[in-house]
């Protein structure tokens, strides 16, 4: 978009009337919002002269959705944004601060992205397991690079290889914490740690950093008012990771045939929050997500790669149960612990790593989560107000006055029936209308 055209869109009123509003927490009376510029202007007021109008009969306007753990790229970026999801949280990947300016620089029409750079892990250690060791860039790469323009190609090129030859080794208390410090001056927005042994993920014996070199990245990171979220999908190692004193725990503890008492307790008193990412643990137990491939809403929205995907699975801990992983995330929901949409989706489409898109798995995860027992309510709050506040993100996540105009309007009503969430009829991000096609 020019400089003119921003400009322009900077100036231009809309009103929204007629719409049932969700605005983060609950469906409010207003029936009419106003846009102007990037920020909403007003919730329920007189629409100004000159407003272009929106009629929503019909619809539910919702707060742009969150993504609160991916692993992303230009094209995931753009695929989230057709979905609705205007904010995807990276938790492992590129775009820190400078990661943003090198590669996203004068793009339009992306989700918005936040990003933990690289994680602290050991060398050889979750997710080496999953990457080519080669040192080429795979494949799969290079085919979604062939997509980009040449600009995007040459920026994604060089944060590749810079992020691939300069990673620093971690394997001493001193080499954390000047990790940790190598990617808070790129400009990480919080930090990840890994405690993954390779139970779940079919390659047992992971090396995984010792407590103490751990304990040592989280208190640095705390230094400099750095959330610290831990990747880990058993119980033992979710409990080390409160133990160590995280934010979040990036995924849901699946290797338990029920959740446990005490761990639930102890994750609800170190208010911590947690990111389940359901629709991993269903692809991890070898379900593919078939049947959202075969909606109409999600199939003409992404490439045949990404529906192929979504056709597979991960297939690692077939002796898993989707039972127990429900349960799980009710005790801890009851037990009062932030629950938070995520998806653990891979930048590009991988063959190994299925049952995940971007942008679509949202919708699936919050399906999931109703199953589980959420009311559709809490499942919208965990896809927007949770994550925003949890993250400190105070310019989204929310429907309200002075709040960033990234906005989804649907088709039904998604707080009653969840998968109405699917039937987007427009996008706006930053107040402008985006293609959702």
């Amino acid at each position: 978009m020019t400089n003119e055209k921003q400009n322009l869109s900077s100036e231009k009123i809309t009103a929204i009337t007629n719409a049932c509003i969700f605005d983060g927490e609950n469906v409010i009376d207003a029936r009419t919002i106003v846009i102007k510029g990037e920020q909403i202007a007003s919730v329920g007021g007189d629409i100004p002269a000159g407003a272009t109008v929106i009629d929503a009969e019909n619809a539910t306007l919702l707060p742009g959705l969150i993504d609160a753990h991916v692993h992303t790229s230009i094209g995931g970026l753009r695929d989230a944004l057709k979905f609705g999801v205007t904010t995807e949280l990276e938790l492992n990947g590129d775009f820190t601060k400078r990661g943003r300016e090198i590669q996203l620089k004068n793009l339009h029409d992306i989700a918005d992205v936040r990003s933990a750079g690289n994680a602290v892990t050991a060398p050889g250690g979750h997710p080496d397991e999953l990457l080519p060791d080669d040192g080429e860039i795979p494949e799969f790469v290079m085919k979604e690079l062939q997509k980009l323009s040449e600009e995007e190609r040459e920026a994604m090129l060089a944060a590749y290889a810079h992020d691939h030859e300069e990673v620093p080794q971690v394997t001493t208390i001193e080499e954390a914490i000047k990790h940790v410090r190598t990617q808070v001056e790129n400009g990480a927005d919080y930090i990840k740690i890994m405690i993954e042994e390779g139970t779940v993920m079919g390659a047992p014996g992971l090396p995984v950093l010792s407590d103490d070199i751990l304990k040592a990245a989280v208190d640095e990171a705390h230094k400099f008012n750095k959330q610290v979220i831990a990747h880990v999908l058993t119980a033992r190692s979710s409990q080390t990771a409160i133990d160590l004193g995280v934010d979040g725990l990036g995924h849901l503890f699946m290797d338990r045939p029920g959740s446990t008492p005490e761990l639930v307790q102890s994750i609800a008193n170190a208010g911590a929050f947690v990111i389940p990412c359901l629709v991993l643990n269903s692809s991890i137990i070898g379900n593919s997500a078939s049947e959202l491939a075969d909606d109409p809403r999600v199939h003409s929205k992404l490439s045949p790669e990404w529906i192929d995907i979504l056709n597979s699975s991960f297939n690692t801990f077939p002796q898993g149960s989707m039972e127990n992983s429900f349960k799980n995330v009710m005790d801890l929901h009851q037990a009062g612990v932030d629950i938070l949409v995520g998806t653990d989706v891979s930048p590009v489409p991988v063959p190994q790593l299925g049952g995940l898109a971007h942008g679509a798995s949202v919708h699936h995860e919050m399906q999931l989560l109703v199953k589980a027992g959420f009311t559709p309510l809490e499942a919208l709050r965990s896809a927007t107000s949770t994550t925003a506040r949890r993250f400190e993100l105070h310019d989204r996540g929310r429907i309200a006055e002075g709040t960033r105009a990234d906005l989804v309007l649907v088709d039904g009503d998604p707080t009653t029936k969840i998968s109405d969430s699917l039937s987007i009829k427009a996008v706006w991000l930053k107040g402008v209308q985006q293609p959702i096609s």
